[in-house]
Formats: structure tokens, C-alpha cells, sequence
């Protein structure tokens, strides 16, 4: 997990705990905020005091569960937070002479100490333990762009961006090069490692990588990665926005995740085989071809709003179409280049506005089913996808993707991997708030719908 307390994994409890209390007496830590996920990945928190460490660390913080969409109803509604040790880490705006505060990620219980069946955190821990008792462990990488917007006298965002730059412009004509630069300051002191930072192809817009980890440690970092971005970029006088296409005509943004197996018994990438053409293992087709065969019943995860279904569209690098290949960016699922230890699967449809717990459960859900199930990956596809003809399309078999979050909807209801990876509870909770969701799009009247019609008719 990206932090400076816990750098080595083999730590007890007993050094975290001393490490911990350490730093809360040396950097003067008088807050101290307990932050999780709902549902849709958005951040929520409890702040308490430091002298609280010792209840905090057993997990006896206790909050109303009712309060949350799709959590706990009123009439059992009590939810404990139980923190990841390896979480706390101080924040580095907050540090001045004498004073700072500090954070934890933490999971939810019930009041016996169990796990909250509707925690995205445990969610995720449940998909990793079943990959670990398959004998694999989960990497994942992702690509989290965002674009970055003035802000008005209140602080509210407006519809005025920041700058006019282009793919890989630097300054003048990239004037978020000072807010990339300060948020990888804020992520290094945080424990990240910033691998590249650049701005984006749509103007405006940006993207900042770290370093892959381990399933669940990435979900946290993305998480904690956007609040970096927005609290930083608000310093500056600007709102940040992970929304996937806020600007008609121009690229959205993405949350490319590349993903890959490591077979805890060999101890290696179990995705690289030197004998294959492409270098490619068995297991690495039989995850593509799970992906192929279940993204279309985990959209809904991976590309969770409305708005998600306007990236997805041809004419703007994102992928709209069911294939893979070794190479070809117009496919959803691509093999970049690297090999050996560096041998993994990316898949180019997500976006940031996913919940990155459910977002990533979901897709190695999916990819270790065709590993179990031993499925076939279909011929990969080196053409560009994206000029072909439908009829073109249809002949070699390459289908749509949903094209609506009512699509997707649709396709996670009655496909196996949404029920699977999130549990009864959580499913009907995320299905109940999507429908809702769709519906209240469907059914409203847009300005769209009254320059074109109120005259007219």
C-alpha cells in the first residue's frame, strides 16, 4: 500500500502499531480521518481526535450504516470501521510547524467483528483469497486520466478549462505542469511511486501513473490517488474531474487497468510463456477469452454512469468493440509489449469514475473464469477495429460493447459474474441504484430535447 509506516510486508503488528504511535508524536498528529468506500467508490470519512488511536486501531469507531446509499437499513444500522495499519499515513498538506493530521483506510464490520457484506473493500479481499486459493496472486496497474476545469468565486466548477494543450505539449501550452508536479510531491510524500505524468490528447485533460501493486493495494491507491488530485488541484483555484466524457467532441477519460496473474507456487508471471508465438501462457489466453466473454455483464462496474456510455463511442481511441489483440489499441483488450516478469493483459474500457474495488474484482473474476474454465480465446484482431464497416464487424465476430448504462444494466442482471463477485446483498444494493439511476435519465426532458422539439411541434 502506497505509504511511509509500512515498506516492508513482514512487519508485526506490534512494529506497525510502534511506527504508527511514532509518528503521531513526532509530526504532531492531533486528527485523525477514518475513511472508506460506498458503494460507488465514493471517499467518506469519520475524523476523530489522536488520543483516540487506541479505539481506532481495534476498530471500535462506530457510525450509522443507514446513512450510506445502499449500506445497513435504519432499523440495523450499526457499522464498525476496522483500519489497515499499513493505510496510516500523514497528510502532507495539512503539516505545518506543530500540527498535522493523518488518515486510515479501513474496512467495514458488523457489530460481532464479521465483515459488512456490502463493504467494497472486503469485496475485493473475497476475489483475492478465492485467486490465492487457486494458487494466484493479482497485479494491477491502472491509467486514471482526468481533465482540469476553472472554478468560479464560490470555488464551483465551471465549463471553462484550464488550458489549451495537446497530447505530450509542454509549457506554455500545458499549464497543468505545475499541478501534475505538485500532486506527485504529495503522492511521493505519501508513499506512491509516480512512474510518468504528462498532459492528455483532449485539451485540458491530464494523466499521472504510479506504480502497479497488489489488487487490493491499487484500489486503495486509486482511491486515494483521485482525492489527491482534487484536493490539490483546489489549492490551485481549479476543479478536477474524473467524469468520463465532461466535453463533447473531444477524448474522455479512461482507466485503462492492466492486469496480470503470478503463479505463487512457480514464483513467476503466470501470463509469460518464451515458447509462444506471442510469448503468451495458456493461462494468459484463457484470461483474455474470459474477459472477452464476460465484459459485457461487467460494464456496469467498470463503466458505472450515464455519462460512461458517451466515451464509448468510435472516433475517440476508446474501445467500443469485443476483440483483443497483441498490439492494436482499437481493441479493448490489448498485450502491451513488454514480456517476462512485465507480461500482462490491459483492458481499455473502464473509466475513472469506477468503484475500483468492484471495478477490479470484477475483471479478475472474469479473467479467472476462462483460466478455470479453460475457455478459448477467439483469433486476436490486428486490424483497425474502429474503420471497419458493421457488416465487416459482424463477419469476423467482433460484437458491441453495451452502448447504454440500460444495456449494461441488462447484462449484469442476467450474467454470473456481478452476483458472484459482489454477493447477494451488494448486488441487489448496486443493481436497485443503477436502475434508479437509468431511469431517472431516461425519463428526463433534456435542453437538448427542447431546442430540437418545443418549436417544432
Amino acid at each position: 500500500m502506497a505509504n511511509t509506516i509500512a515498506p516492508d510486508k513482514q512487519v508485526t503488528r506490534e512494529e506497525l502499531l510502534k511506527r504508527i504511535e511514532k509518528e503521531i508524536e513526532t509530526k504532531h498528529v492531533e486528527l485523525l480521518h477514518l475513511q472508506f468506500v460506498d458503494i460507488e467508490g465514493a471517499l467518506k470519512q469519520i475524523t476523530v481526535t489522536s488520543d483516540q488511536i487506541d479505539d481506532v486501531v481495534e476498530g471500535n469507531t462506530m457510525f450509522d450504516g443507514s446513512s450510506i446509499t445502499g449500506f445497513t437499513p435504519i432499523n440495523n444500522s450499526d457499522l464498525y470501521l476496522l483500519p489497515d495499519l499499513e493505510s496510516f499515513v500523514v497528510l502532507p498538506w495539512t503539516e505545518t510547524e506543530g500540527y498535522s493530521e493523518a488518515r486510515f483506510l479501513c474496512s467495514i464490520t458488523n457489530p460481532d467483528g464479521t465483515y459488512f457484506e456490502g463493504d467494497p473493500r472486503s469485496i475485493l479481499k473475497k476475489t483475492v483469497d478465492e485467486a490465492k486459493e487457486k494458487g494466484y496472486s493479482i497485479n494491477v496497474g491502472p491509467e486514471l486520466e482526468f481533465f482540469l476545469f476553472q472554478t468560479d468565486d464560490k470555488g464551483q466548477p465551471t465549463k471553462e478549462l484550464h488550458d489549451l494543450g495537446g497530447y505530450f505539449e509542454p509549457a506554455p501550452f500545458d499549464l497543468g505542469e505545475r499541478v501534475r508536479l505538485e500532486v506527485y510531491l504529495t503522492l511521493k510524500k505519501m508513499g506512491f511511486t509516480v512512474e510518468a505524468s504528462h498532459h492528455e490528447v483532449a485539451q485540458s485533460q491530464h494523466e499521472i501513473d504510479f506504480k502497479f501493486a497488489d489488487a487490493l493495494t491499487t484500489a486503495d491507491d486509486a482511491t486515494t490517488f483521485k482525492w489527491v488530485v482534487k484536493t490539490i488541484a483546489q489549492k490551485f483555484g481549479l476543479h478536477a474531474t474524473f467524469m468520463p466524457k465532461p466535453i463533447f467532441g473531444e477524448n474522455g477519460n479512461g482507466m485503462h487497468v492492466n492486469m496480470s496473474l503470478f503463479d505463487e507456487k512457480a514464483g513467476e508471471n503466470a501470463f509469460f510463456d518464451p515458447t509462444d508465438e506471442r510469448q503468451l501462457s495458456q493461462e494468459a489466453y484463457q484470461f483474455i477469452a474470459g474477459l472477452l466473454t464476460h465484459v459485457p455483464s461487467f460494464t456496469a462496474f467498470t463503466n458505472p454512469l450515464v455519462n460512461s456510455y458517451k466515451r464509448l463511442v468510435p472516433g475517440y481511441e476508446a474501445p467500443c468493440y469485443i476483440a483483443w489483440s497483441s498490439s492494436n489499441r482499437s481493441a479493448l483488450v490489448r498485450i502491451p509489449a513488454n514480456r517476462g516478469p512485465a507480461t500482462r493483459v490491459e483492458i481499455r474500457c473502464p473509466d475513472p469514475s469506477a468503484n475500483p474495488y468492484y471495478a477490479f474484482a470484477a475483471i479478475a473474476a472474469a479473467g479467472l473464469d476462462g483460466v478455470e474454465n479453460k475457455l478459448e480465446a477467439p483469433e486476436e484482431t490486428e486490424l483497425d477495429i474502429f474503420s471497419m464497416e458493421d457488416e465487416q464487424r459482424k463477419e469476423i465476430g467482433i460484437d458491441n460493447l453495451p452502448t447504454t448504462l440500460g444495456e449494461s444494466i441488462q447484462a449484469l442482471e442476467s450474467g454470473k459474474i456481478g452476483r458472484k463477485v459482489l454477493g447477494d446483498y451488494a448486488f441487489n444494493e448496486y443493481l436497485s441504484l443503477k436502475k434508479a439511476e437509468w431511469d431517472s435519465y431516461r425519463t428526463a426532458v433534456t435542453e437538448w430535447e427542447l431546442e430540437r422539439y418545443q418549436s417544432k411541434f
